[in-house]
């Protein structure tokens, strides 16, 4: 196994790591920053989240710059980041910091959006990321990330951060999924 892929495991085996830090029923006490209050695990979970969000660009850049792309890096580098985004969107929703229907329409898409691939995979095409699918994550790793922290430090000009960003990456999910459908129209008009 190649070390872009070892970095890509890496990023999964965070995973549930992040999930146990954020949801266990234990307390490590507050950080305090102005008048707000930010639980320790909180920000634990959101420096997790960050450097297992990291490691997506630095999977990329070591595959390409060592020529080291494989099949089962194409493979984990998508499903890492779905899994990632996905668990720590369904923790934001536990925790009151993030409202259900965005986050169903953002895993949604994701599931659509796989099964389109499937669909052109058994038809022999492979659907490579495109840009407006890579701002999409990168909206949402941004915007997962201020939530996590509880808006900090935007929360000493009283602005919104968190919620504006996810407001963005539900916006990029549902265009990158629609330019997807729209693209790859032909999968479905030709099927029987």
């Amino acid at each position: 196994m190649n070390l872009p892929n070892k970095i890509t495991i890496s990023r999964i085996m965070l995973i549930p790591v992040f999930m146990v830090i954020m949801l266990a029923p234990f307390n490590w006490g507050e950080i305090s920053v102005g008048k707000e209050s930010l639980p320790v695990t909180h920000f634990i979970g959101a420096l997790i989240f960050i450097i297992a969000s990291t490691t997506d660009w630095i999977d990329g850049y070591y595959a390409r710059k060592l020529n080291m792309v494989t099949n089962l890096g194409k493979f984990l580098d998508p499903l890492a980041d779905k899994l990632l985004v996905s668990a720590a969107l369904i923790i934001l929703v536990d925790l009151n910091l993030a409202p259900a229907w965005m986050v169903i329409v953002i895993i949604s898409r994701e599931f659509a959006v796989t099964g389109l691939r499937l669909v052109l995979a058994g038809e022999g095409e492979v659907v490579a990321a495109n840009m407006l699918g890579k701002i999409k994550t990168w909206t949402q790793i941004i915007a997962v990330a201020a939530l996590l922290l509880h808006n900090l430090p935007f929360e000493f000009v009283y602005f919104p951060f968190g919620m504006i960003a996810l407001w963005v990456a539900v916006i990029f999910t549902v265009l990158s999924g629609w330019e997807y459908f729209v693209k790859n129209m032909d999968a479905f008009k030709n099927s029987k």
